[in-house]
């Protein structure tokens, strides 16, 4: 990318970020939320701070991976538990878990930004995120969350290019979604489910499979890996292994999808109404 290029957009962010007195960003360790937070840091110094959910749904590799982030770079860090496993409408697991989940998320932020004094809630959303389908927007909505990337005109490539450029380790880190989003709709969200899911996951990393999905059929595992590792094919010892890495986390049955990984695969299921209703309203 185009130095001069970054610097103005850098410069977008950074003038926007120095709008709010005292900010608290939504922070779960992905690029998007990592930059967002190093740079609110490096404008707003000890008036900002980064508030990660210790949630049953967050993979335990993730949240260490989080905090080193941000001790590494001395981002003032809140751990926050959330207690969206109590709430009936998350554990339901239908098309709007992931409104129910960030609505749980902002409202315990809601009440840490009162009690602190923080005058602004934001969070890593950025244009790219506008046309797909995901109901957590709008809980941020409802909220009043501020979403600063997306405010600076930023998407993926030019958030990851910029991190890439500050030398921020996660500037090539994989795309991760929780955990409950490996479960089929309608299966309820327990922490047994999500449990055998990490397990699995952590077994193929182990495996040297980085960019993979177990998506949770109750028996059945679904695995999704990278398209590219399907195109050069798998040997019958590698399919074994695979197979015996999800078994041992529970699953009976071990299928591997030949579409390979996609991002909200099981959105395949949700009926095309509650799809296009969604996009719609983002677009709007």
């Amino acid at each position: 990318m185009n130095k001069s290029l970054q610097d103005e957009e850098r410069h977008r962010l950074r003038s926007i970020l120095a709008q709010h007195e005292r900010l608290m960003v939504a922070y779960s360790g992905g690029v998007d939320s990592a930059y967002l937070a190093w740079e609110a840091y490096e404008v707003l110094g000890p008036n900002m701070l980064a508030v990660i959910s210790d949630s049953p749904s967050l993979p335990r590799k993730e949240l260490a991976a989080a905090i080193a982030f941000a001790e590494a770079h001395t981002i003032p860090l809140h751990i926050l538990q959330t207690n969206e496993m109590e709430r009936a409408d998350y554990v339901r697991n239908d098309g709007q878990r992931c409104f129910h989940c960030k609505d749980e998320l902002f409202d315990a932020m809601e009440a840490l930004r009162a009690e602190l004094g923080f005058a602004t809630i934001a969070y890593g959303r950025n244009t790219d995120d506008s046309g797909d389908f995901r109901p957590g927007q709008k809980a941020a909505e409802q909220h009043h969350a501020a979403a600063p990337l997306a405010e600076a005109g930023l998407g993926k490539q030019a958030i990851r290019a910029l991190a890439q450029a500050a030398n921020l380790s996660v500037w090539d880190k994989p795309a991760s979604a929780c955990l409950s989003s490996r479960l089929e709709y309608g299966r309820p969200v327990s922490r047994e489910a999500l449990l055998q899911v990490e397990q699995a996951e952590d077994a193929l990393h182990e495996l040297g499979f980085l960019h993979v999905r177990v998506r949770h059929h109750g028996e059945l595992a679904r695995v999704e890996l990278d398209r590219g590792t399907l195109a050069q094919g798998l040997t019958l010892a590698t399919l074994d292994s695979i197979t015996a890495a999800v078994r041992a986390a529970g699953f009976t049955y071990v299928t591997l999808d030949t579409q390979g990984y996609r991002s909200g695969s099981m959105n395949a299921l949700l009926p095309v109404e509650m799809l296009m209703g969604a996009r719609s309203s983002h677009a709007s």
